[in-house]
């Protein structure tokens, strides 16, 4: 009987087994992510700062660029609170069920998150209703993660 169980649960699909995670994520041609721009100063400074490659770590498959071995050090240590969310693509293209890419200089910080955006115009729009278009990227994301992701 047990065998039959365990055949079963192999046929169907036993969720107990790890499956290929997908990763879709906004990367330049070296797999840098944000532009090769420090995620860290988007908090600390308020502002996108260039990052260096003599400083540089890995997470989640993605390479990220610091400015500092300091602001490396911080992102070590925290690293899912540094990196850009919906993989660094613009947040107001997710809320909208499609992949946009990002200039940094529309980044924002809500709710201790770091949001990229595809432009300064598509962030105010984002901006109007923040908290709903937040909302709508988070349910869009999953379904964007399995449509595009690799």
């Amino acid at each position: 009987m047990r065998k039959v169980i365990v055949i079963a649960l192999l046929l169907w699909g036993f969720p107990a087994f790890p499956q290929t995670m997908k990763s879709l994520l906004n990367l330049d041609k070296n797999g840098v992510a944000i532009n090769g721009y420090d995620p860290v100063a988007f908090f600390t400074q308020n502002k996108p700062v260039k990052g260096d490659a003599r400083f540089q770590s890995s997470f989640k498959g993605a390479t990220y660029y610091f400015a500092s071995a300091e602001d490396k050090a911080a992102f070590d240590a925290s690293p899912a609170k540094y990196e850009p969310q919906f993989g660094g693509f613009c947040a107001y293209g997710v809320s909208v069920g499609r992949i946009v890419p990002i200039k940094v200089e529309a980044f924002q910080i809500v709710n201790g998150r770091l949001l990229l955006q595809y432009d300064l115009d598509v962030k105010e729009k984002f901006n109007k209703d923040q908290s709903g278009n937040l909302d709508k990227a988070g349910k869009n994301w999953p379904g964007l993660l399995e449509k595009k992701g690799r």
